[in-house]
Formats: C-alpha cells, sequence, structure tokens
C-alpha cells in the first residue's frame, strides 16, 4: 500500500503519489472530519482505500476505516463488423466490440426503421455483442445499430446489411 495523504504534527502533507496533483483534505483537520477528495478521477484510482487514525494510548486496529472505489469507465466507441457473405439463404454474424468501459458493456443490436426490429436471445448475445441472422432474404437488407452500455453511458455503432 501507499501512503497518500498524512496529518503529523498539526502538518497537512500529500505524499508523492500519482494522485499528488488531485488529493487532499477535504475539510480543515480542526473539524475532525479527515475525509479525502480525488478530483477527475481515472480507471487505475479504483481499489482499497484505508484510513488509520493514531491516537496516544489507543489500539491501533480498532481505528482503521477501509472502503473499495471503483471508478466507472463509460464505453468506448464500439467497432461494427459483419462476419460472413450477405447473399440469400446465408448466415451471417454481426459483432460488436467496444475496447473501454467499466463494468464491461453490454450490447445490445437493433434494426433501424422503416422496418423497427429488436434482437433476443439466442439470435443475440448481449455479453459478447453478437447477433445472428440466419437464411437471409432480400427484406433483411437495412441498417443495424448496436449500443454498447454500462452504467456509466453508452456509444453507438451501425453497419448496412445489403443482401
Amino acid at each position: 500500500p501507499a501512503q497518500i495523504l498524512t496529518y503529523l504534527s498539526e502538518m497537512p502533507k500529500v505524499e508523492e503519489t500519482y494522485l499528488k496533483p488531485r488529493v487532499g483534505f477535504l475539510y480543515p483537520i480542526h473539524t475532525h472530519n479527515i475525509s479525502m477528495y480525488i478530483n477527475a478521477t481515472q480507471e487505475q484510482d479504483s481499489g482499497q482505500y484505508m484510513c488509520s487514525v493514531n491516537m496516544v494510548d489507543e489500539r491501533l486496529d480498532k481505528n482503521v476505516g477501509i472502503i473499495n472505489l471503483t471508478v466507472l469507465v463509460p464505453p468506448a466507441a464500439p467497432t461494427c463488423q459483419l462476419h460472413g457473405n450477405a447473399i440469400v439463404g446465408a448466415n451471417i454474424t454481426l459483432s460488436c466490440s467496444s475496447k473501454k468501459g467499466k463494468p464491461s458493456p453490454m450490447y445490445q443490436w437493433q434494426r433501424e426503421p422503416p422496418t423497427l426490429q429488436v434482437f433476443f436471445p439466442p439470435a443475440q448475445d448481449r455479453a459478447r455483442g453478437t447477433l445472428k441472422l440466419t437464411n437471409l432474404s432480400l427484406e433483411m437488407s437495412g441498417v443495424y445499430v448496436c449500443r454498447a452500455e454500462n452504467q456509466a453511458g453508452s456509444k453507438n455503432c451501425s453497419i448496412v446489411l445489403e443482401v
């Protein structure tokens, strides 16, 4: 573990870590609230943080607080791809993947109007971002949109299917 902040002999100090320009005590120490802040959070800030208060003549183990921080990251713009040959009677797979996102994004495919269509398992795998289209017909041509989504946000990509 790395020490981030200390308060010793009436002096607050921000330790030399990658967090140094973005952390500090939230309140003046004399308020007895030793909450800290982290500005401009980044994915790498995720982890376990421990607060330890050491007072003269007190047991050390009862003066420790632990909190787990998870910094959510919205999905990056996904990439849509077509796998297979889009000819009448064939089977193809549309895939969608995002390089970033915490937690890992879930994916939702839909066909855009004028023939709006939403897909469900087993044709669609929301975790993998795939959509299997079988026995293609000319009517299945159109714009297919994939939305990559998690608690932090969502992004779309689309692909034009021409059978």
